[in-house]
């Protein structure tokens, strides 16, 4: 109850998203796995030359303790929220706030394709609107009631980019195209895209990867 707030460390970050979009595959021990990386990123690395290759299936979805370490290489979106390089004892890392790391939320394939999988949870909820569908998201991502100042920012959010996906539908399936796991087929693309720039919204709050 008297414990500091902190950001979570950069495993449970990316744990975090793939759990609220029930993408995470909670499997204990194995081999390591390779998440999404940016191609090319490896080119440097020499001796013998290699190319990163991302997983598929299951593996883009272990927790984040199970992914390939690469020293001098470590994986971008975790070395944006201050992973260690394991190159010497760290007994206490350190917690930066930047804005290389809200880039890395909303770009990232691995937290695009985790909004975009919670925004089709939420459109195929029983509800009556849009409203009721944002306190949803709200409530599953931050485990508390949406205020009424978030549920109109939010709204007002969804309108542009609705506007915006009808009218570039194109735009719209490039956006629910990314990651490995397939959009919903019964879902209008415009709708889902979207939808999806709302959970990208959400799951790129300080609330969401703070520790409260």
């Amino acid at each position: 109850a008297r414990q500091s707030r902190f950001r979570l460390d950069a495993e449970m970050v990316r744990d975090n998203a793939l759990a609220v979009s029930h993408l995470l595959v909670d499997e204990i021990g194995g081999e390591s796995v390779k998440p999404y990386q940016p191609p090319g990123y490896w080119a440097y690395l020499n001796f013998p030359q290699r190319e990163w290759q991302n997983g598929k299936g299951e593996q883009l979805y272990r927790r984040s303790v199970y992914t390939h370490w690469q020293r001098q290489y470590l994986h971008p979106s975790l070395l944006a929220f201050d992973a260690p390089s394991r190159e010497e004892c760290t007994a206490e890392r350190p917690r930066s706030n930047t804005p290389l790391q809200a880039l890395v939320m909303l770009n990232d394939p691995a937290y695009v394709e985790a909004a975009r999988v919670l925004a089709e949870a939420a459109l195929l909820q029983p509800l009556d609107d849009d409203i009721a569908r944002i306190g949803w998201v709200l409530g599953t991502v931050l485990n508390r009631p949406a205020t009424a100042v978030e549920v109109e920012v939010l709204a007002q959010l969804l309108s542009s980019h609705r506007v915006q996906y009808q009218s570039d539908v194109d735009a719209a399936r490039q956006l629910i195209a990314i990651g490995d796991k397939l959009a919903a087929q019964e879902l209008d693309a415009a709708e889902l895209a979207a939808w999806t720039s709302v959970t990208r919204t959400i799951l790129n709050l300080h609330e969401t990867i703070t520790r409260n």
